[in-house]
């Protein structure tokens, strides 16, 4: 059961965007259609949201949402209700290549110019019967069909067929053209588990939950509020989160971010800490006392290590140490996420 699990994995990045159709034919109706191109199976739409019905296994039920797309790579946010993997296929050469893919990915980051693991080619040209590659698993991938009629809740379909084999299952995909992956199957030992495109929602954001942290002087306590926060393709996460934590506090609480503050940069690091780094904004138009920006900044040490599962965050100003008139960091010197203390506001 585990190599299952592990092998529908391997699925999840063959996810396409849907595009518009392109007419292949000749101008004058007498010249052969131009071969078919890995591009014609895998049109990278933005702000596109996949839904993929499962039978067979819990996990095998997915969306699909783009999170960033450029220069002919596309990071793909993939949740099958298990896990959240990011996932950044490219388009070079006549091959659809993973190049990325991270499990437990429940923050927004981008990956596109990240290298993790083996890489691993999808599909390849040319697109016809016959068509074979190895994998760096040693599993054989060979296109076994070019028009294989498919229906699926969202449609039916004529695909091309790509079937992956092991010496201990197999998996095949079925891919449509101008619109992409319709539909896998997996084998193993008799067992069958399967995921079927059920619809298709254009030019729609994705949707997060975040969790964001004030103070309360009155009772020297963290509150926070749960708000949902918006992402369309290639939005800058850090400059959303800004955004949503510059308006207004909810009442009892006090501003953590200035109207004028702005994150400079934010990622979560190898070393499992969040790396936040604020203009000089934030700290001139403050105005609290020690006690009041301690728990300012213990509010950020909240919203920002929640977001990232992370206990520890770095907070710079400008990319130099946090000095004010009342605390001053060190180098290496981290606040502590202590967000299961704070009080929800409903």
């Amino acid at each position: 059961m585990k190599r299952m699990i592990l092998l529908l994995c391997t699925l999840l990045p063959l996810v396409f965007s849907v595009g518009c159709d392109n007419d292949n034919n000749g101008g004058n109706g007498t010249e052969p259609p131009a071969p078919l191109k890995v591009e014609d199976y895998y049109p990278a739409n933005e702000n596109t949201h996949y839904v993929y019905e499962g039978m067979g296994n819990e996990y095998a039920s997915y969306d699909v949402y783009v999170d960033y797309a450029s220069d002919g790579k596309i990071q793909q946010r993939v949740d099958n209700g298990g896990t959240v993997m990011a996932n950044v296929l490219e388009i070079k050469d006549g091959k659809l290549t993973k190049v990325f893919s991270r499990g437990e990915v429940y923050y927004r980051e981008n990956f596109l110019n990240s290298k993790e693991g083996k890489e691993e080619i999808l599909l390849m040209e040319p697109l016809e019967k016959g068509t074979t590659w190895t994998l760096p698993d040693s599993r054989v991938s060979t296109i076994t069909g070019t028009s294989v009629k498919i229906d699926t809740p969202s449609g039916s379909y004529e695909a091309i067929e790509v079937t992956t084999e092991s010496q201990y299952d197999k998996i095949i995909a079925y891919y449509a053209k101008d619109v992409g992956l319709v539909k896998s199957v997996f084998e193993s030992e008799g067992t069958e588990v399967t995921s079927t495109l059920e619809k298709i929602e254009k030019n729609v954001p994705f949707k997060q939950r975040i969790s964001f942290y004030y103070p309360n002087i009155d009772d020297n306590k963290i509150y926070y509020k749960e708000k949902e926060v918006s992402f369309r393709t290639n939005d800058v996460t850090r400059n959303v989160l800004a955004e949503v934590y510059k308006e207004e506090a909810p009442a009892g609480t006090g501003r953590v971010f200035s109207p004028n503050t702005k994150i400079n940069s934010l990622y979560l690091n190898k070393d499992g800490m969040v790396y936040i780094d604020l203009n000089r904004e934030f700290l001139s138009e403050m105005n609290a006392g020690a006690g009041y920006e301690s728990m300012i900044l213990d509010s950020i040490a909240d919203t920002f290590g929640r977001y990232y599962n992370s206990q520890k965050v770095i907070l710079t100003i400008n990319g130099g140490l946090y000095e004010s008139g009342h605390i001053a960091l060190q180098k290496g010197e981290y606040l502590e996420a202590n967000y299961e203390d704070a009080v929800e506001i409903k």
